[in-house]
């Protein structure tokens, strides 16, 4: 199988990735995919969405062979469904990988191009978004203030690992505090820049 191509939008809880991933893959060409919708659409009445739950509400990462596999399965179905395809489409992940652990166990299935980093070092702004978040999505895990501070904590030492893993390269930081309509701009921008590198390279596998 050939890998996916893809980018990675990432950054800390409330920093924007759904926002911004969620307009991204309404441009023709490219598909995005949040495994955090993955885990809330779960049956919580199951033993793996109870587990999930276990977690989720302690502001605590699922363990990784259970998100990896969880991911897997559902590209799957994807590719299947003919919903996704690898030919035609960029992938934009968002949520995944969460560790460098992660990073390493996707290695074999996708090949990332670029790292959008939303950055957000202000995190009484981080925690006002999730807040709202949680009132308007009734996410009630992202409304506790334990569960925030946790989640951001968790963040810091888990997740931001990552940008290191991928390195300089590879990641690309925007300022995830101006507006959304802003940063979207940006970010097409860095797509436009990619594609027309990958053009002029001679190397444009995906037809979109």
């Amino acid at each position: 199988m050939s890998k996916y191509q893809t980018y990675l939008i990432f950054g800390a809880p409330g920093s924007g990735k759904g926002t911004q991933g969620r307009a991204i893959g309404t441009i023709p060409g490219y598909y995005h995919f949040a495994c955090g919708d993955v885990f809330r659409s779960l049956d919580l009445k199951t033993p793996l969405g109870q587990k999930f739950l276990e977690y989720s509400s302690r502001g605590e990462l699922v363990p990784d062979e259970i998100t990896i596999q969880l991911w897997k399965i559902r590209m799957d179905l994807l590719v299947e469904a003919h919903t996704f395809d690898p030919d035609n489409h960029f992938l934009i992940l968002d949520g995944i990988p969460r560790n460098v652990r992660q990073a390493q166990m996707l290695e074999d299935t996708i090949s990332v191009r670029r790292v959008v980093h939303l950055s957000c070092p202000d995190r009484s702004k981080l925690a006002h978004r999730l807040r709202k978040r949680a009132l308007r999505d009734n996410r009630f895990d992202d409304a506790n203030e334990t569960v925030i501070k946790h989640r951001l904590e968790t963040y810091d030492q888990e997740s931001l690992p990552v940008l290191k893993h991928y390195g300089d390269k590879l990641v690309t930081r925007f300022d995830a505090t101006q507006p959304a309509i802003v940063v979207l701009s940006q970010i097409t921008s860095l797509l436009v820049e990619d594609r027309a590198a990958m053009a002029a390279e001679g190397n444009f596998p995906v037809q979109a």
